[in-house]
């Protein structure tokens, strides 16, 4: 059965000055989207129905306990208001600080960002012209488009943890990836990519982004160093042990015990999985992370039109087949055999004599580790207020990498001599 559409998403939006005074909230109202991150819908009913032009800051709580819909309170930047002219209401609510609080989520951050970029453009001899568009804010991310005197860009800001994302970008520029046209910390600036993002996509698209992602992954295997330079996550077996023990430890509670014993059972064939995995012949080398057709954007008029690979925060160093579940996890089910088998050809060419169906089967439960490390860092690395975005997401993963175990068996991997 498909799955039961969320709930609306029903905002109530609290609104403070540029020094970040209480003002008062606005009545609730129902987004256009669901999706608690998806700022640009809030934007632009504030400004349809009361003619506020807003910066939306940060998330305040909700009533669900986790995304998506359900009433939402955000936290929203406005340079002036009428207060005769607009029916704010008192707000009960608390504004406290954290030291985890990220820079766009304050008064003022916003702004300082879209002023980097105008200055960084305007040393590229490129204006913005019109209104910046605020898309997306919340832990990971600030997204903005930019109206430029030489087409659209895109402004993205992410959190310290993400904050490779630049020099990544700047490493494979050239090699399928969005043109950047400055970065600076946790600030990217890029060129708009022409077309659509592929979250429908199937057919010939499917191959021609898992050429393009191998095609990549294979130009970096033996450039380990410069990926390590670049501060890229380590989610190589030794790196991943620690988070493994660290992740199963603080959230054994939340498992039931036939999933803690099976994933314990993992963590005792450790060094034996890991030999198996190296055994079948495919070196590590550059990972994206979150590398499913919606992180591919392509022009669907021209049939030639290469796909460009987008969102490069979550990307690491390690087996280049931790990518592969994430894309065949989000496609057509019918279209899976064709796309394994494709993907498996396409490494034997670039690594003759591998075997990645056997390493795709052992490493099963260890894509599933690494997204429950991956979301334990993101828990680690944003302010409390901001967890509910996450905070299934440990404990479901790592059932999922204890689900994996079991569906593979312990016959899978030989034990250590």
């Amino acid at each position: 059965m498909p799955a039961a559409a969320p709930p609306p998403r029903i905002v109530t939006l609290v609104l403070v000055d540029r020094a970040g005074t209480l003002l008062g909230a606005l009545p609730p109202f129902q987004a256009e989207t669901p999706w608690w991150q998806d700022f640009g819908p809030v934007v632009h009913a504030v400004r349809d129905r009361h003619g506020l032009a807003v910066t939306l800051l940060r998330f305040l709580e909700a009533e669900r306990p986790c995304a998506p819909g359900g009433a939402v309170t955000y936290l929203g930047e406005v340079d002036r208001v009428d207060v005769a002219a607009v029916p704010l209401r008192a707000w009960s609510g608390r504004l406290r600080d954290h030291p985890l609080r990220l820079p766009w989520a304050r008064p003022g951050g916003p702004r300082a960002d879209l002023d980097w970029a105008r200055a960084e453009l305007a040393a590229q001899g490129i204006a913005i012209e019109g209104l910046p568009e605020q898309v997306r804010s919340w832990n990971l991310s600030s997204l903005w488009r930019l109206p430029t005197s030489h087409g659209h860009a895109w402004l993205k800001a992410v959190p310290p943890f993400l904050a490779h994302e630049g020099a990544v970008l700047r490493l494979l520029q050239g090699q399928g990836v969005p043109r950047l046209l400055a970065h600076d910390g946790h600030r990217v600036l890029l060129a708009e990519v022409p077309g659509e993002d592929r979250y429908d996509a199937g057919g010939v698209e499917l191959p021609a982004m898992v050429d393009a992602l191998v095609a990549l992954q294979a130009r970096w295997i033996s450039r380990i160093d410069a990926l390590e330079a670049a501060g890229m996550t380590d989610w190589r077996a030794d790196a991943l042990a620690g988070r493994f023990d660290d992740a199963l430890q603080r959230h054994g509670a939340d498992l039931d015990p036939a999933d803690v014993d099976a994933l314990r059972r993992l963590r005792a064939q450790w060094p034996a999985l890991w030999a198996e995995v190296q055994a079948c012949g495919l070196p590590d080398t550059l990972v994206h992370g979150d590398a499913f057709p919606g992180n591919f954007r392509r022009r669907t008029d021209d049939p030639a039109a290469p796909p460009v690979l987008l969102d490069w925060g979550d990307s690491g160093i390690g087996h280049p087949l931790l990518d592969q579940a994430a894309f065949l996890d989000r496609i057509a089910p019918a279209d899976v055999p064709a796309v394994r088998a494709h993907w498996s050809a396409a490494w034997q060419r670039a690594c003759p004599g591998c075997d990645p169906e056997r390493a795709a089967a052992l490493l099963a439960p260890i894509v599933a580790l690494v997204k429950a490390c991956v979301y334990r860092r993101f828990l680690d690395g944003i302010e409390p207020d901001e967890h509910p975005y996450h905070r299934d997401d440990v404990p479901d993963w790592l059932r999922r990498a204890a689900a994996a175990c079991r569906a593979r068996g312990d016959r899978a991997v030989r034990p250590a001599a």
